[in-house]
């Protein structure tokens, strides 16, 4: 008899791979190894005709030289800045991401942080929870009408339109950085476009960066960046980790300089102890503690929407297996 294919899903999805295996059942072997770091890998893939890789580990150059008859390394998310596409290329292994399944949910998540701060309500929330102040607004001002403020977006793809589409409902001043969307799309989302990223800083009060982990967006929002905001603004990231310089971002909430910021990504996950970020978060007593909602990475979750980015990952991998042309390869 025949062997089954191999397909093996490294991290975050464990059994019963109830979705991966309703599309590859009868076509291939599902495995998951539930790896928490590199060396989980080790003598683990070699023989993988296909790969799901989620966000929590890395397949570097090395490991994707040990792949031996692997066809497609299929990315069930968005951002693949965790995968060498260049060394996959090499060995002629097609890369593919998922690029549409989170755009509501990411993009709704950014909103329900950026209002949560800008209307002081986690402000207060946390000052509450530990006692602190007068049963009244007072501790939280000034606070701002939404109306009319501007709300900027750094990268306006699928989520950040998305997200320029629901700031726009709660009626806020729309505006978007991005030199690599053509020309009209301000006209279709009827909002503003700026030509510089200096230009969105200076102007906003809120910043949300929705662009993906490249190169050159690395550090891209960084203590300089953020020293160009209006004092009292706020950050929000739920794009990548590596794209905001988290270390500044809390600098500048202890001074005062940005009024909250909403963290979702942080460029290693999970942080570990010694994370500025998380000192703050976890120590009350710290001045940035109140300021700073953090989350675990978890924008782009919903129920419907992890069931349509396994099953869309796992369609991949079927055609990748068939010999049929693939969608949204990276590389």
């Amino acid at each position: 008899m025949n062997q089954l294919p191999l397909v093996l899903v490294t991290d975050l999805i464990v059994e019963p791979l109830n979705c991966e295996r309703a599309v590859l059942d009868g076509h291939a072997e599902v495995r998951a190894l539930d790896a928490r770091s590199q060396a989980d890998l080790d003598a683990r893939i070699e023989e993988a005709d296909a790969v799901m890789i989620y966000h929590y580990l890395r397949l570097d150059r090395e490991a994707i030289s040990r792949l031996r008859k692997c066809r497609l390394i299929a990315r069930p998310g968005v951002g693949y800045d965790n995968i060498d596409i260049r060394a996959a290329r090499e060995r002629g292994i097609p890369v593919v991401n998922v690029p549409d399944y989170g755009t509501e949910e990411v993009a709704d998540s950014a909103l329900g942080m950026a209002v949560c701060l800008a209307r002081g309500t986690h402000f207060l929330n946390s000052r509450l929870r530990r006692g602190l102040g007068a049963w009244n607004v007072d501790q939280a001002t000034p606070i701002h009408r939404l109306r009319g403020r501007v709300f900027g977006i750094v990268g306006c793809g699928r989520i950040g339109s998305a997200a320029a589409l629901r700031a726009k409902a709660f009626g806020f001043d729309v505006v978007f950085f991005d030199p690599f969307v053509p020309d009209g799309l301000d006209k279709a989302l009827g909002v503003r476009r700026v030509d510089t990223l200096e230009e969105l800083l200076a102007a906003s009060h809120i910043i949300s960066a929705h662009c993906p982990l490249t190169p050159k967006t690395r550090g891209l929002l960084g203590a300089r960046e953020i020293a160009r905001m209006p004092r009292g603004s706020f950050l929000v990231n739920t794009a990548r980790g590596g794209v905001v310089d988290t270390t500044a971002v809390v600098e500048a909430l202890a001074s005062g300089h940005l009024a909250g910021a909403g963290i979702d990504v942080l460029e290693q996950e999970p942080p570990p102890p010694e994370s500025p970020v998380l000192r703050a978060w976890r120590d009350p007593n710290h001045p940035a503690h109140d300021r700073l909602l953090l989350n675990p990475h978890t924008a782009f979750y919903c129920e419907e929407g992890c069931v349509e980015f396994r099953t869309k990952a796992a369609r991949e991998v079927l055609r990748a297996l068939r010999g049929e042309p693939l969608r949204n390869v990276v590389n």
